[in-house]
């Protein structure tokens, strides 16, 4: 009995080894198998991954792409308002530069006509100034014609003529020049105004007063002379303002 159980232990061995051996290679193989399984599945996450990534940059992209699109349509329509605001200002310019050509046209008669009524304002006022007032003119004259100079600052300078010319009439105001009393002399002159022009010599001891009715100088009563002595202080800044008397130099109305 023992020798048998022996001998079927001991060919029940192999068999054991045979079994063992076989459930090692399933083993390996599962193994494997798992190990590919699982570096498929994470070669697999990684493609899903990167796959992912491109997706969210495409969604971005696109994203980008929808606000730059959004950006250039509102910048086309400013540009269409921007375009259309500036035909209307050219259209604008035109027709202001045809206005301007037009009273460019008008103006320039207009500047001569006034230096022609400067000339006889000139000619028929008293002679205040006169060299200077002749001498503007003359200027005047000489400035129409030049090409390098605009009608806008021939027609300044012109304006500016007529407000010295209004200026004298509301100004007291001395200075020296000469003045025709059978010989020409040089003389302190004064005006205040166009009411009243003198004239004093130079060593203040004689005194005119212009006529206008006869247009020339006629000498003034010795009684009027601390008057004007006195008129002389205020305009040169001797004295301070006050009442003065001097003789008046109107013309007579011819009725």
């Amino acid at each position: 009995m023992n020798k048998t159980a022996l001998r079927l232990t001991l060919c029940s061995l192999p068999l054991l080894n045979i079994s063992g051996l076989a459930n090692a290679n399933d083993l390996n193989s599962a193994r494997n198998v798992e190990a590919q399984t699982i570096t498929q599945s994470a070669q697999s996450q990684a493609r899903i991954n990167k796959s992912s990534d491109k997706a969210f940059e495409l969604k971005s992209d696109i994203a980008m792409l929808e606000q730059e699109v959004a950006n250039l349509e509102v910048y086309e329509r400013h540009l269409k308002a921007v375009v259309g605001n500036q035909e209307e200002e050219m259209a604008s310019i035109n027709v202001q530069l045809e206005q301007i050509s037009d009273t460019r046209q008008g103006v320039v008669p207009l500047m001569y006509q006034m230096l022609e009524g400067l000339e006889q304002h000139i000619s028929s006022d008293k002679p205040i100034r006169l060299d200077v007032r002749l001498a503007r003119l003359e200027e005047l004259k000489a400035l129409m014609p030049q090409a390098d100079v605009s009608d806008a600052e021939k027609y300044r300078r012109i304006l500016e003529a007529y407000q010295i010319e209004m200026d004298y009439g509301i100004k007291l105001g001395s200075y020296r020049s000469l003045i025709n009393v059978g010989s020409e002399i040089e003389a302190e002159q004064l005006y205040l105004g166009r009411l009243s022009l003198v004239a004093r010599s130079l060593d203040r001891n004689q005194y005119w007063t212009w006529d206008s009715n006869q247009n020339s100088w006629v000498v003034v009563d010795a009684s009027l002379a601390p008057q004007i002595d006195k008129a002389f202080a205020i305009a040169n800044k001797q004295a301070s303002p006050a009442l003065i008397e001097l003789p008046v130099s109107l013309q007579k109305d011819p009725s």
